[in-house]
């Protein structure tokens, strides 16, 4: 499924990697990005896919998957605003791998990934910027799959919930039980019952896909604390 191209926007800097740029090497980048629509449930790529374009997110949220056997997964990191899906290009990779899903649609800037790749080589500030995404990224992923040996369902649904929270800057979005079975490894029953003691003890109401978070500080108690672990890398300031 193709994204669709939308008009170009003439401010990229609601994408905070970007914004992270010295203002010259902004605007050398910004003729090179296409503004795209994205919509919730679009793969934008496949584990082993050749990286054909980098997206840079806006007001949409994308799941990273990490794929066993063709059709087993488990979420090992998220891309909103604050990043970038591709940033491995910096590496010398050519292929993906991640499944990238969209969790949330939205506006991105898109970016061809042979040009990018071009970028990378010819400048140093962008090479600063993405090597300091990909040790943020590598550290969420280290933590949530320790998260996924050690700890129980309801404990890693509401650690879920709350990264989502964050990176949307909201309280009430849209995930089906596939979804969260899918990023979560476990079975839809069991994001059934973590999701039902949740909403008994008031801390969220969920009820055919659509999640309110009633009690931010609750959920967070009932979270386990790779919660804080993940928001702080997802946090990490990229400085110019």
């Amino acid at each position: 499924m193709n994204s669709a191209v939308h008009p170009p926007v003439t401010d990229c800097s609601s994408n905070l990697l970007l914004a992270a740029l010295p203002s010259q090497e902004m605007a050398r980048m910004v003729p090179m990005l296409d503004q795209v629509r994205v919509e919730a449930g679009q793969v934008l790529c496949e584990a082993g896919d050749p990286i054909e374009h980098i997206y840079f997110p806006h007001d949409c949220l994308v799941s990273l998957l990490g794929v066993a056997e063709g059709r087993m997964t488990l979420e090992v990191g998220q891309v909103g605003r604050e990043g970038m899906l591709g940033v491995t290009t910096a590496l010398g990779h050519d292929t993906t791998q991640v499944r990238a899903v969209v969790q949330r649609a939205g506006n991105a800037s898109r970016m061809d990934g042979a040009r990018f790749r071009s970028e990378v080589e010819r400048n140093p500030a962008l090479q600063k910027v993405l090597y300091r995404y990909t040790d943020a990224l590598l550290a969420q992923a280290i933590q949530i799959a320790v998260c996924s040996r050690f700890h129980v369902h309801e404990a890693r649904l509401a650690r879920s919930l709350l990264v989502t929270r964050d990176r949307l800057q909201s309280d009430k979005f849209h995930l089906t039980h596939e979804f969260l079975a899918h990023s979560l490894g476990v079975r839809r029953v069991g994001v059934t019952k973590a999701a039902s003691a949740l909403q008994q003890q008031g801390l969220i109401d969920y009820s055919r896909g659509n999640i309110e978070i009633l009690d931010p500080a609750g959920l967070a108690a009932a979270a386990c604390s790779c919660y804080a672990i993940v928001r702080e890398a997802g946090a990490m300031p990229v400085a110019k």
